[in-house]
């Protein structure tokens, strides 16, 4: 009996540290997955790519059966967009209801589509006036359709904003939205409340460089180790520029009333590859940059005004597209080319380190030996540390109590 008494102990302990040994300190970040290109891999070896670099979250710019189907039971998750030539029609509860029916429901849950962007960058588009007046009514339809289908408790409804929509961002404290938008940016800001969704951003440091590189420091733009500023009201430290952005747009909100929605960044990159107008548009600064922003991801690292949540940021893009319009620096955007090859190396594998065999292209990618890994690390050993002390004095009672 006493033996008996003593192994089911041993077991309790085991099973505690195995609950333990679950926890893990990096959380994977999110890339665009865009499909202008008529070279670009099939969405099954699309996904064969995201699972080989255990990249666990993805958007793409519509709702492409072909992708949806593909991604079934692969557990990433998939944030959908509406294009913005919808939203007139998504105004009507009823079309709406007819298009959650038809684009998200035959999908879930095998495809786990975690949000669903109701157009992108609205407040900034050619034809602003008119979809500005659709937009927060089709997200209140789809989002009633959501609910009417069951469907409401697990995907989010929002909208990718440029960061245009800000009068001022610098310093940060200084954050407002311009006049012309505040109307309809108020009414968008108490649906993400109420439906406790957040408030994505397209933020992109490039364009400020490109169009003022003797003004701002390229080292703040990449990440790099640079005297940063310090904000004049709030006194916080920036050493980059896309957290002051993110703060920038925080102070914006709590202008307008609105304080506690989270801002998550749906876009940021960096070109390859540009025009000789493009200045700054180089493979090495786009290595540079995406590189040193994973490091940050890799730390879980939050803003300076708000430290302790962590920022969720999605890369621009999975691959460079050739059918995109525009400048140069549009169609390179990619780590990775059409085919799956590398544009650059820049150390996405090394996001997780759990796997013990890579493709031959993933093999290469550089590794990731910054400091905000060894911190993230050191973070995760206290935490183990602190786990594993736990167990064994709980171990120690449960040895030492009689039954």
């Amino acid at each position: 009996m006493e033996i008996s008494s003593r192994i089911a102990r041993i077991n309790v302990f085991l099973l505690c540290l195995l609950c333990f040994s679950e926890f893990q300190g990096v959380t994977s970040l999110g890339i665009n997955y865009g499909q202008l290109g008529n070279n670009l891999l099939e969405p099954e070896k699309v996904l064969d790519l995201l699972s080989s670099l255990k990249v666990t979250k993805a958007r793409i710019y519509d709702t492409n059966p072909q992708v949806l189907t593909a991604f079934a039971n692969s557990g990433v998750e998939l944030m959908v967009t509406i294009e913005n030539a919808m939203l007139g029609q998504l105004m009507n509860p009823q079309a709406a209801l007819q298009w959650v029916n038809a684009h998200i429901k035959p999908y879930v849950p095998a495809t786990k589509i975690s949000s669903i962007a109701v157009g992108n960058e609205v407040f900034t588009d050619d034809d602003t006036t008119v979809l500005l007046d659709n937009l927060v009514p089709a997200m209140v339809s789809i989002q009633t359709a959501l609910t009417q289908l069951g469907l409401d408790s697990n995907i989010k409804v929002s909208t990718p904003c440029s960061l245009a929509v800000l009068e001022e961002s610098y310093p940060p404290s200084a954050g407002s939205f311009k006049t012309e938008v505040a109307g309809v940016m108020s009414q968008l800001l108490q649906f993400l409340q109420t439906t406790k969704a957040p408030f994505w951003i397209n933020a992109y440091p490039y364009f400020a460089y490109k169009d003022s590189p003797n003004k701002i420091s390229l080292d703040y733009v990449l990440f790099n180790p640079n005297s940063g500023m310090i904000d004049p009201y709030t006194k916080l430290h920036y050493d980059n520029m896309l957290y002051a952005q993110v703060d920038a747009a925080i102070f914006a909100m709590a202008r307008l009333g609105f304080n506690g929605i989270e801002v998550k960044v749906s876009e940021t990159g960096w070109p390859s590859k540009g025009d000789a107008n493009e200045i700054g548009a180089t493979l090495q600064n786009a290595a540079i940059y995406n590189r040193n922003l994973m490091r940050r991801q890799l730390a879980n690292e939050g803003t300076p005004l708000r430290p302790r949540m962590r920022l969720e940021i999605y890369v621009f893009a999975l691959f460079n597209e050739n059918m995109k319009p525009g400048p140069t620096s549009e169609r390179n955007y990619g780590l990775f080319q059409p085919d799956g090859t590398m544009a650059y190396n820049v150390g996405l594998s090394d996001l997780s380190t759990t796997s013990t065999t890579s493709s031959t292209s993933t093999a290469s990618i550089s590794d990731l030996t910054s400091s905000a890994t060894k911190s993230t690390t050191m973070d995760f050993h206290q935490s183990w540390v602190s786990c594993i002390f736990v167990c064994v004095v709980t171990f120690q009672v449960y040895m030492r109590r009689p039954f």
